[in-house]
């Protein structure tokens, strides 16, 4: 009897913490599926693009709009650790463009790489 109370015991402390893993894993997890606002400061001036996103586990796919034109993008969010990537011609010179950051709920935040007009930062908002 004491035996098979013991078991049980044990059997329950498993599960609960089974749960609990699960239930941590699940707040970490970051979904970034939307539209961003996006703001942009540089050297060579600011901007105010907006970056609309669509996650597929890793996996990012989306459209980029503001000053630099339109164009498609691709990226992943790790964790909380996102990389944009895209390509844009400005006056005939091609741009490759990489946004890095971090993503903290309905924000994100990090530094923009805008191929040969200079680096910079970015903050972004869901909407």
């Amino acid at each position: 009897m004491k035996r098979t109370l013991i078991l049980s015991i044990i059997s329950v402390a498993i599960i609960a913490a089974t749960a609990m893993a699960a239930s941590l894993t699940r707040a970490q997890e970051v979904n970034v599926t939307g539209t961003w606002n996006i703001s942009v400061e540089t050297q060579a001036g600011s901007g105010t693009p907006t970056i609309t996103l669509k996650q597929d586990k890793e996996t990012l796919t989306g459209t980029y709009k503001g000053q630099l034109g339109e164009a498609s993008v691709k990226g992943t969010i790790k964790g909380k650790e996102i990389k944009i990537t895209f390509k844009v011609n400005v006056q005939d010179m091609d741009l490759e463009c990489e946004y890095t950051g971090t993503v903290d709920g309905n924000t994100m935040k990090g530094k923009v790489k805008l191929g040969e007009l200079g680096e910079g930062t970015f903050t972004g908002k869901k909407q």
